[in-house]
Parts: C-alpha cells; sequence; structure tokens
C-alpha cells in the first residue's frame, strides 16, 4: 500500500479502457481524488460495481435493465430499504483508500463485513503525521456519558493539552526513528549501529499517528457503517469521514441514498412499547415516564424523537 508522500490522484488512476458496465459520471468525476478529512487524513474511491440500476435488477431478478419507469424504480428501492430487504443492495460495491488515525481506525474496524488491507509497519516506516484536535474539538469528559464529551477546554487548559499532545508526538516518533536507526527517509542514523526491528519499534507510535488502507464494502453494510457513524452519538473524528461517505454515497448511488436519508438516517425505530406509548398519547392520554412502561433512557429518547423534551 502507498504511503501519504506517493498517494496522488495520478500514480494509481489506470488508462481509461472501454467498458460495458454500468458507470456513474458522478462517481466517475471523484475517482483517484483525495477528500480531505481532519488534519491529514482522507478518502479516495478507487473503483466500485453496481448503480441504482444495479439494486433494482437484484430485486426484480427476472426483468432486463430498463424495463420500468425511474420512478417505479425509486418506489421499489424505497419499499426494500423501509422493509430492510438488504440482498439486493450487497450487489453493490465500493473500493476506498482512507487514510486515518490509528485509534480512529479501530474503533472502524468492528465493522466486520468488509474487506481490509492496511498499511504494515513492518514493513514500511510509518509518516510522522498526527491527528492533533483543533482546539473547537478539545473537551472535557461529559459527566453523564461514559462515551461522550463535555464542555470545549479553553484557555491556559486547552494550550497546555495542545503542547502535550504535540509535544508526545514528537518525542515518540524521534525514539521511533532511534529505535530503528533510520530516519523517515530510511538513511541510517549512527553508523554501525543495527536498531531495533520496525515490527518492535512501531510499538512506541501514539494512537492518533496515522495510518492507510484499502477498505472494500458492499453497498448495504456501507450505510449500516454510516447509520452508526454519521450519527451525532459518534465520535467526531469517525463522524468526519462518515459525513465525507455520506456525500459518495449520493453520487454513488443517489435514488438509494435518497431512501436511506429518509428511512434509516432520518428515521426513528419505534420499539413495541414506544409504539403503545404513542398510541396513547395520540388517544389523548396524560402518559407520564412512570406510566410508559419505558425506562428512563428509553422515556427521554422517545420525548427527543416527539420534540417533547420536556415530558
Amino acid at each position: 500500500m502507498q504511503t501519504s508522500r506517493d498517494a496522488s490522484a495520478e500514480d494509481e488512476a489506470p488508462a481509461l479502457q472501454p467498458t460495458g458496465r454500468a458507470t456513474v459520471p458522478a462517481l466517475e468525476a471523484l475517482l483517484y481524488r483525495p477528500l480531505p478529512v481532519l488534519d491529514h487524513g482522507f478518502v479516495r474511491v478507487i473503483d466500485y460495481m453496481g448503480d441504482d440500476a444495479a439494486v433494482v435488477q437484484g430485486a426484480r431478478v427476472s426483468y432486463g435493465r430498463g424495463t420500468k419507469t425511474v420512478s417505479q424504480d425509486r418506489a421499489l428501492i424505497a419499499y426494500l430499504m423501509r422493509h430492510r430487504h438488504t440482498s439486493p443492495f450487497e450487489l453493490c460495491e465500493i473500493k476506498l483508500h482512507v487514510k486515518l488515525p490509528i485509534f480512529i481506525a479501530r474503533q472502524w474496524i468492528r465493522h466486520r463485513t468488509a474487506n481490509v488491507n492496511e498499511i504494515s509497519a513492518r514493513y514500511s516506516v510509518l509518516d510522522r503525521e498526527f491527528y492533533i484536535p483543533a482546539p473547537d474539538h478539545l473537551a472535557a469528559q461529559s459527566a453523564d456519558n461514559r462515551q461522550g464529551r463535555g464542555a470545549v477546554l479553553e484557555g491556559a487548559e486547552a494550550a497546555d493539552v495542545l503542547d502535550m499532545l504535540q509535544a508526545d508526538c514528537r518525542r515518540a516518533y524521534r525514539h521511533y526513528e532511534r529505535l530503528m536507526n533510520r530516519t523517515e527517509d530510511g538513511a541510517v542514523i549512527e553508523e554501525g549501529r543495527q536498531g531495533l526491528a520496525r515490527e518492535l519499534a512501531r510499538m512506541n507510535l501514539t494512537l492518533n499517528t496515522y495510518t492507510q488502507w484499502y477498505w472494500k464494502v458492499d453497498l448495504h453494510n456501507l450505510m449500516h457503517f454510516l447509520a452508526l457513524r454519521a450519527d451525532p452519538h459518534a465520535q467526531y473524528e469517525i463522524r468526519a469521514y462518515a459525513e465525507v461517505l455520506i456525500d459518495v454515497l449520493h453520487r454513488w448511488v443517489p435514488m438509494t441514498a435518497a431512501a436511506f436519508e429518509e428511512y434509516r438516517r432520518g428515521a426513528y425505530a419505534l420499539s413495541a412499547t414506544a409504539l403503545a406509548v404513542v398510541r396513547r398519547l395520540l388517544a389523548g392520554e396524560a402518559v407520564t415516564a412512570e406510566t410508559s412502561g419505558l425506562s428512563k433512557r428509553e422515556w427521554r429518547e422517545l420525548m427527543t424523537a416527539l420534540e417533547r423534551p420536556g415530558e
């Protein structure tokens, strides 16, 4: 896999060849272009297979391409999304080149229904690039959410945190090079000294060091990733990548993306008990958290979804 020093649009784009397969002009325009994320990261679309028509064709099976109208195709895709028929969406795939901090890669890899090949620090020296949060993303631990952030740090405290992050990154990378007795460009630091193996030296690097991988995923599992990682509750850093991929999704499969926004990203799933609460509210009953049958957390979430947060 390439490193960021030579990961440009030109050096991987193949010569254009005639093709009989379905292509999407809006996505073709993005191929091999790095789409910036965070301070040093990017997403690049390397290849793809299928489009909205492939989803429709997979669902209908016995019908040829173009035998239905666009409105009927849109309605069918909406039906598939609404009723969670997943297999037609699995027939489309996309391959991405992603550069991301290691600690975000460890979250990302939890989505196991994809094919991944990551740059290996056993064979390559990782670049001297680290993710340093912008000041408005330096936040304290949330008081009521063990996974979330609270108030943004300010003034001397924020400056102290940034100084520590930057100093630790520089020191760790400097020691990384010294352990291997090699600079980032491969030059020997001290003649006659053997140095530590790359596979061991890498353990000293900080988790905000950038890594890279190729990630190939089908459309269904991409949307599952986006439903979780583009959610407002997701960590900001992985959400930044998800927002870029949302745009890629709209360019690639616009009808599917519209159905995803309507029935997944912009929707709210009700439990049987929550649905009963909604019916009771519509009937004019004065339902409270205590009489709802819901947990306190589920009650708060339902009231927020119904824009009745004070109840």
